[in-house]
């Protein structure tokens, strides 16, 4: 079942919000209540959003007008909308991770990434719908039932943040954060026709995020446009001290730089041949090289290069983050918060059974396949191994930047499949992560940006990646990408 155009649209820009505020023409209440009122009549058909708290909300709304009547400046995102994935930390609020195993929950403390939105004046609609503890390509793990895609209500809007990217695509936000571990911002984003990024590793910190594979796992953000992507990205990103691993290098002013760019003139873009090879869906590659010809029309020079130890990428990417995640999950036992099963006689049968009852499908294979690659006798065959690829495909990348300023290339091999397609064949939908677990294991930056749609009307996007805390170059060339589609 297909949505009508009206049905998917866009609110405000950041930047329109804030100019109505400051001019009095609008007030956040009234912004916000619109929202809440789109996610009331839209969220039924769609379910992005696992909690909604209009009393908070509307508080929050209070405040910015206040602040606003008082003459007083406004923070950058005074008003604007955003929902929040939910394996991110708001105190008091439910954070469930898309599981039922922490079903209740409710921490004390918010995610560092989610206090300075509020910082800035953000406005949190709720918490968003995602794949149980982020692990899974479609949105169909979540305990709480799948998102639909806006663009079509039989097809999957991408995963795990498939809520936080359907929320925009259907005008319930003007703005959303998510987290992408091998690839769970860039492919929503590319399957709902929104702009997603994934910051380079440490850029943003992951203080409050309920941890999946900690060396891979990044927040950023979905917004419709590319300057609003930049604007958010822009209030999360610096160094944490609560983060060890938050980088301490002093964060652009991204938006000011797409004022000052002067397009992608005498950019050098990188087209590896291994992204272009088999089972690349033929509309997917008209689009990507449709882009890429606009970008070479626009002043920038495209270059053939080569990424050679692409095709270990999945394998690889798979032993890392199951491996971590096994070690991370363990905390999930029902002594100190969440689900606990009854009726158990003994600690251990307590564990058993709560960990049974509360995990999915999906996260019980994860733990197992990481139990076993740590395990004595296979860690060195599995788990050593994959971090010496790791560094091979590290090193990739960094040849390649020494050629080229950022790297094209599509951002899944099809547009969105149908709910269902791929639930029995995990496999499958492991591969078909082949284009985004690479710049996961390297660390490196990028983007998704909407670079056309399929026959039948579906989003396809193109992604681009860019060197370690380079986002200002990856916002500079999807602008120009953003141009063409009008």
């Amino acid at each position: 079942m297909t949505v009508s155009a009206s049905a998917v649209h866009t609110e405000k820009s950041i930047g329109q919000i804030r100019s109505a505020l400051t001019s009095g023409e609008a007030k956040a209440g009234d912004i916000v209540r619109n929202t809440l009122a789109r996610i009331e009549a839209e969220d039924a058909r769609i379910h992005a959003f696992l909690s909604v708290n209009p009393d908070y909300t509307l508080a929050q709304a209070q405040r910015i007008d206040d602040l606003a009547a008082s003459g007083a400046s406004l923070p950058p995102l005074a008003g604007v909308p955003i929902g929040i994935k939910d394996v991110l930390t708001l105190e008091g609020f439910p954070a469930t991770a898309g599981s039922k195993i922490l079903e209740g929950y409710r921490p004390p403390y918010t995610a560092t990434a989610v206090r300075r939105l509020a910082d800035a004046g953000a406005v949190f609609v709720g918490k968003i719908n995602c794949d149980e503890f982020a692990m899974g390509s479609s949105n169909e793990n979540s305990a709480y039932g799948p998102v639909r895609n806006p663009h079509d209500l039989d097809r999957v809007p991408g995963g795990s943040s498939g809520g936080s990217a359907a929320a925009v695509a259907a005008g319930m936000a003007t703005a959303t954060l998510g987290t992408d571990t091998g690839g769970s911002i860039r492919q929503p984003a590319s399957f709902c026709g929104v702009v997603g990024v994934l910051p380079t590793y440490g850029r943003v910190s992951r203080y409050g995020l309920i941890a999946f594979a900690s060396s891979l796992d990044r927040v950023g953000p979905f917004a419709a446009t590319v300057r609003d992507a930049a604007a958010v990205l822009g209030v999360i990103a610096g160094h944490d001290p609560l983060d060890a691993t938050s980088s301490p290098l002093p964060v652009p002013d991204y938006a000011a730089a797409l004022d000052a760019t002067t397009g992608v003139a005498g950019l050098r873009l990188g087209v590896p041949s291994e992204y272009f090879a088999e089972g690349l869906d033929p509309e997917v590659r008209a689009a990507i090289d449709s882009g890429i010809e606009q970008l070479r029309a626009a002043g920038a020079e495209i270059k053939p290069i080569s990424l050679p130890h692409t095709r270990y990428a999945v394998p690889t990417y798979y032993v890392i983050a199951t491996a971590e995640a096994s070690a991370n999950l363990a905390r999930f036992d029902g002594v100190r918060y969440g689900l606990r099963a009854p009726e158990s006689n003994t600690l251990s049968a307590m564990y058993r059974k709560t960990r049974d009852l509360g995990f999915g499908a999906e996260v019980k294979r994860r733990i197992l396949l990481g139990t076993y690659v740590l395990s004595a006798g296979y860690y060195d065959a599995y788990y050593r191994k994959a971090q010496q690829v790791r560094r091979l495909l590290t090193d990739d990348f960094l040849a390649a930047f020494r050629e080229v300023d950022a790297i094209i290339t599509p951002v899944a091999p099809t547009p969105a499949f149908r709910l269902g397609e791929k639930t029995d064949d995990p496999v499958s939908m492991y591969l078909a992560d082949i284009y985004t677990v690479t710049a996961s294991l390297a660390g490196i930056c990028g983007i998704s940006v909407p670079c056309g749609k399929s026959k039948t009307g579906l989003p396809i996007g193109m992604q681009i990646l860019g060197k370690h805390f380079d986002e200002s170059t990856l916002f500079r060339v999807a602008q120009i990408v953003e141009g063409f589609q009008g």
